[in-house]
């Protein structure tokens, strides 16, 4: 052995008798080393050895799920609820906590909204601090205190809990770091009016934000358009935000006004996206991104691109912890429970153009159904808030459809479209007849166009072939396709002999 190897040897040695000193580092390593605490769990079981391990509220009543004096963090909460998925129950059975005898409490909201999604719905997902799974609902957010602890459960249901089960276990402790901050959670609701943006919290003291929900619904009709609000976060009295998002989607870590349905991850995810009623609600944790304060929070996010979607429903929930005293919570909402589901709009009799999808032939591009819910606003919309989408083509290409007709006889075919800056004209024929007028498919924004006379027709009864071709654009018209896309929301054949 030369002396540069027996350097290294040594060296090496020594390396690693320094590392084994060195305290646990893996992700796991703190469960090796011991804690200066006892478990105290907490429980809806059968005191008296039985099996009856629920308790019962009634309308008005409130269940105390823990009293603890002492001090200690809350570690885990588990609940369920029968009767099951009770939209009633679900929205208004309110989550409060109280920390070391405060006169208000530090957590008011919703069970389903405190465990992470709105409307007053269950799904299936999980995340790092709270889920939602096979019936269960959990919660592992720290919740330190120093004398004393309490949580309640108030039924504010017409309606009784039949069965609320409960395990909240509690580290019980000698005393907590003075440092260790207050956990709390705020819900709102405020239907949004214009110029005027949404605020999910105005805090005061010292802390740092952890997580957001939020569950959005338009009142009228099912645009998405809500979406394209940004969040804007003003720390310590900024009057300049030091936060500004992008938009909706883009805060929750997705994007395309959540184009993939839902979906569950460790810090952010999406519970529900509803196309018939515009719904859309998700989580956001800032667990390894906390937005820190010293003085003051305020978070709030825009409605639309400028605060320009007025009408809608928006319900949030915003966690976080600071030192006590805490600034005064809004009074909760009368009225918690969702606005039920408008149905989209249908022309009566007329044929659906994307019901035609697995018989459309085209000679080039693609054909597909697009969900049309994400540009509906005020107007008529689109039937059946879906339409037939051309794609991928170029003039000259042919797209042929059937069109079945209950008898042989004339009919007046009326055409419902779509218009918008990358659309393109098209010519119609039925069994080789033109039609007319050309459908010019150019306009600044994507609207719904129709209903537009194409002219009388003698059809055979059943199948008819209707051939749309692509004979150009507007000079305006740019963007995807080069501006030659082409949008069939419905055809109505209306009898005429």
């Amino acid at each position: 052995m030369n002396r540069s190897t027996f350097v290294t040897t040594a060296a090496l040695c020594a390396i690693a008798r320094a590392a084994s000193a060195q305290p646990p580092a893996g992700a796991l390593d703190a469960l090796t080393l011991p804690r200066a605490a006892h478990v105290v769990h907490y429980s809806s079981r059968d005191t008296t050895g039985g099996n009856d391990d629920a308790r019962a509220i009634p309308p008005g009543g409130t269940l105390t799920l823990v009293d603890h004096r002492g001090a200690g963090i809350v570690r885990r909460w588990w609940v369920t609820i029968a009767p099951r998925n009770s939209v009633a129950i679900q929205r208004q059975l309110i989550v409060r906590c109280w920390w070391d005898d405060e006169p208000e409490p530090s957590v008011e909201v919703p069970i389903t909204d405190f465990f992470g999604v709105g409307f007053g719905e269950w799904r299936q997902f999980t995340s790092a601090p709270v889920n939602m799974t096979s019936g269960g609902y959990d919660t592992y957010w720290a919740m330190p205190f120093r004398r004393h602890a309490r949580i309640t459960v108030e039924n504010r249901a017409t309606v009784p809990v039949g069965a609320f089960y409960f395990n909240v276990d509690v580290e019980a402790r000698d005393a907590v770091p003075d440092s260790a901050l207050y956990f709390h959670a705020q819900f709102r609701r405020v239907t949004t009016t214009r110029g005027t943006p949404v605020t999910l919290l105005e805090a005061e003291g010292r802390g740092q934000y952890v997580g957001t929900v939020l569950s959005m619904q338009p009142r009228r009709g099912r645009a998405l358009w809500y979406l394209e609000g940004d969040e804007r976060v003003f720390v310590d009295g900024e009057t300049t935000p030091s936060v500004i998002g992008t938009g909706t989607e883009d805060y929750f870590s997705s994007g395309w006004y959540f184009d993939r349905g839902p979906y569950s991850s460790l810090y952010h995810g999406l519970t529900i996206k509803d196309s018939l009623s515009g719904r859309v609600s998700a989580y956001r944790w800032h667990i390894e991104d906390p937005i820190p304060f010293a003085r003051s929070l305020r978070f709030t996010i825009e409605h639309g691109g400028t605060n320009d979607a007025p009408g809608t429903d928006y319900s949030s929930v915003a966690f976080w912890y600071q030192t006590h005293p805490h600034r005064a919570f809004p009074p909760l909402p009368a009225e918690l429970l969702p606005y039920e589901p408008v149905p989209p709009m249908r022309v009566p009799g007329a044929i659906e153009a994307e019901s035609l999808l697995g018989a459309a032939r085209a000679t080039a591009g693609r054909v597909q159904a697009q969900d049309m819910m994400a540009w509906e606003g005020d107007s008529a919309g689109w039937s059946g808030a879906s339409q037939l989408w051309w794609v991928e083509a170029r003039p000259g290409a042919r797209l042929t459809l059937p069109l079945r007709a209950p008898a042989a006889g004339t009919y007046e075919l009326v055409g419902r479209f779509t218009r918008a800056p990358d659309y393109g004209d098209v010519r119609l024929s039925v069994n080789g007849h033109t039609l007319s007028p050309v459908v010019h498919g150019y306009a600044p924004h994507v609207e719904a166009m129709g209903p537009v006379s194409l002219g009388r027709v003698p059809l055979r009864a059943g199948d008819n072939a209707l051939v749309l071709e692509i004979v150009g654009k507007d000079p305006r018209a740019h963007g995807y396709s080069d501006g030659y896309l082409v949008g069939i929301d419905a055809i109505e054949l209306r009898r005429v002999r």
